[in-house]
């Protein structure tokens, strides 16, 4: 019979396999995007010593005491050389909470640090919080938006389903101590709110989600904009919408920013999810879009249609057929990692470019939300298209 240390040993070794496994892109796709076979984490690359206690005398059957469920919806910054994300990690216990996980190459060899991330509280604690954005801003300091989730106090007696969001805050210098603001103020539920890296009119700018409740949108019509005094004392008094809704489109029921965006010559690159109602239930996928350099808040480019959807196993998990994404990398040589978690279950990387992504927002065509209109656009690529076959034949 192997002895204690023994099995602990051999249950390090087999976790040591998976944290370093060399990671490969796939074959095959549309040239936007190259996914990758495995996914850079799951709840099994969580740190032993979180799930198991170690301890012989207090665990002699060598058993899981906090089970991990899943790893997803990550915030992303480069920082020190090495590809950091704010992993949002769920218990079995519904709980969430934040944890930082780092990588040598942005694409495996990713490894949690020894303890999660503790946020400090205000005075109305948060029952749960997740999907945080970071956003290294040019006042010096990286903040964090998160959702601060709480019970919804207005809810019929015995109904322990209802909830209510706000965006929480904090802010760092060295990822290491985090400073809690006060929560943003605004007369909308707000889950879904991104910090623009840069002043604009001398304000910070914030791109929000209106939403009448928790989950449905309600008058919310997409995408919101607002400039805000200071981040210590965040206050929405006006909104307007950056990117809408439509029927009929990807993101009819709901749609929210992503990452915060990136700079480019040509305008203000965004990643964004929308969200559509199927017979399977919600469909949740990844579509791109661009502000002007000179107003962020004036859309310049629109690509129809989704970026991202899920594929394979990336459609089945806790909540099937979704992908959401809240970070992304641009390194300094134009490439960019886009990390995007699959039914709220695990946490993938694809690979590309500013310079793809650009070129496929600037000219890809835009929905013309009829059937018509999607033939009529179909139909100039097909004349454009036999025209050159004839030229090559």
């Amino acid at each position: 019979m192997k002895s204690y240390k023994q099995q602990i040993k051999e249950m390090m070794k087999e976790q040591e396999s998976l944290l370093t496994r060399k990671n490969e892109p796939l074959e095959g796709g549309n040239g936007w995007y190259r996914r990758y076979r495995y996914p850079v984490l799951t709840a099994a690359h969580t740190p032993l010593h979180w799930r198991y206690d170690l301890n012989e005398a207090t665990n002699p059957l060598l058993m899981e005491r906090i089970g991990m469920n899943a790893t997803m919806n990550a915030g992303a910054i480069k920082w020190n050389g090495r590809y950091l994300l704010m992993v949002r990690v769920e218990g079995v216990d519904r709980k969430s909470f934040f944890a930082i996980a780092e990588s040598p190459n942005g694409v495996d060899n990713f490894r949690f640090r020894d303890y999660p991330v503790e946020i400090p509280e205000t005075e109305d604690p948060v029952t749960n919080m997740y999907d945080m954005r970071l956003t290294a801003h040019e006042d010096g300091w990286i903040y964090g938006i998160f959702c601060a989730e709480r019970y919804d106090e207005t809810a019929p007696a015995g109904d322990l389903s209802r909830a209510k969001a706000a965006a929480g805050i904090v802010r760092t210098k060295d990822l290491l101590s985090w400073e809690r603001l006060p929560d943003l103020i605004s007369t909308s539920q707000q889950r879904n709110v991104v910090l623009h890296p840069e002043f604009v009119n001398g304000k910070y700018a914030l791109y929000t989600r209106p939403q009448d409740g928790f989950i449905d949108a309600g008058n919310g019509q997409g995408i919101g904009w607002a400039l805000i005094n200071d981040m210590a004392n965040a206050v929405v008094k006006e909104e307007k919408i950056v990117d809408r809704r439509y029927y009929h489109t990807i993101k009819e029921v709901k749609n929210g920013e992503g990452p915060a965006p990136i700079k480019t010559p040509q305008g203000w690159l965004h990643l964004a999810h929308g969200v559509r109602a199927c017979a399977a239930g919600l469909r949740y996928v990844l579509y791109l879009y661009m502000t002007s350099l000179d107003d962020p808040s004036k859309q310049i480019a629109a690509p129809g249609g989704y970026f991202m959807a899920p594929e394979g196993e990336e459609r089945v998990g806790d909540v099937s057929n979704v992908l959401f994404s809240n970070g992304w990398i641009a390194d300094e040589d134009g490439s960019l990692y886009i990390y995007y978690a699959s039914s709220d279950t695990r946490l993938h990387v694809a690979t590309t470019t500013v310079e793809r992504l650009v070129d496929y927002c600037l000219h890809t065509p835009e929905d013309g939300l009829t059937s018509g209109a999607s033939v009529r656009t179909l139909k100039k690529q097909v004349n454009r298209n036999l025209a050159i076959l004839k030229t090559i034949d």
